[in-house]
């Protein structure tokens, strides 16, 4: 059995994840993955959650991307398939959460951590805080949206300075980049965030989500999906839905009115 490397705690109608493997700077592995895939999809089916809030443990990093250890030793196929492929669909879970996320970075964010740090809606950072893409120093490339999602966040350009120098960004830099919204002491970093998401909780929670979306198909993030799910939702609350529903459980024609 797999230990768990996240852990989800909820305080009403606040969730905080959290990546529980200081030891190793809360490196991401295959199970780790899988556990964020998970914590993710219970989340946007509960209801009673408003908020989000997704934060690494210790002192040191929030993230500072994949183990190598795990991902080194795998052929291409596997690379492909249990890696890259597999990060971007459990990033994108992230990153298209029904609910508001606010990513509490509580040290470094490195590689895939700092991927995993923007799919957060609203970024909180600690003052000692770094971000990098630093693939290049070990022969890969940003592999869970660096060169997608960050160019949307920040620019082409400062998205190449980063990928291209592996330059480390200081929270201040980060904070005039717009790459987190926030720098705050370390003792201040979880109080900051609960704050923030209580203030937002109290929000009308379906508003809040609706404009997550409308914002996410502004920016390119699943906006079919976006559109789709708006319109039909909005269909469903017609007379003629409930009019098709009812001809077609009395087995007749639909009399449509158009409203």
């Amino acid at each position: 059995m797999v230990d768990s490397l996240i852990q989800t705690e909820r305080d009403g109608t606040i969730a905080t994840v959290t990546l529980t493997r200081p030891a190793k700077l809360n490196s991401l592995t295959p199970a780790m993955l899988d556990q964020l895939e998970v914590a993710a999809r219970e989340l946007d089916g509960d209801t009673d959650v408003r908020v989000v809030i997704l934060q690494g443990s210790g002192e040191k990093a929030f993230c500072v991307g994949a183990d190598i250890n795990e991902w080194a030793a795998l052929q291409p196929l596997d690379m492909w398939r249990r890696w890259v492929r597999r990060g971007h669909q459990v990033f994108d879970q992230w990153a298209r959460l029904r609910q508001p996320v606010i990513t509490a970075i509580n040290g470094h964010a490195f590689g895939g951590g700092l991927e995993l740090a923007i799919t957060g809606d609203i970024r909180i950072a600690v003052e000692q805080a770094q971000f990098a893409l630093p693939e290049a120093s070990i022969a890969t490339c940003p592999g869970w949206s660096g060169t997608q999602r960050l160019v949307q966040l920040i620019g082409a350009s400062r998205t190449k300075y980063l990928a291209l120098s592996g330059v480390r960004l200081s929270a201040e830099e980060a904070l005039a980049s717009g790459l987190v919204h926030q720098v705050v002491p370390a003792t201040d970093l979880k109080s900051r965030a609960m704050t923030l998401a209580r203030e937002m909780a109290t929000k009308a929670p379906v508003s809040l989500q609706l404009t997550k979306q409308l914002i996410n198909a502004a920016s390119g993030e699943d906006a079919a999906a976006t559109l789709e799910a708006m319109a039909g939702a909005l269909a469903a609350t017609t007379q003629d839905a409930t009019e098709g529903i009812q001809s077609f459980r009395e087995r007749r024609a639909p009399v449509y009115a158009g409203r």
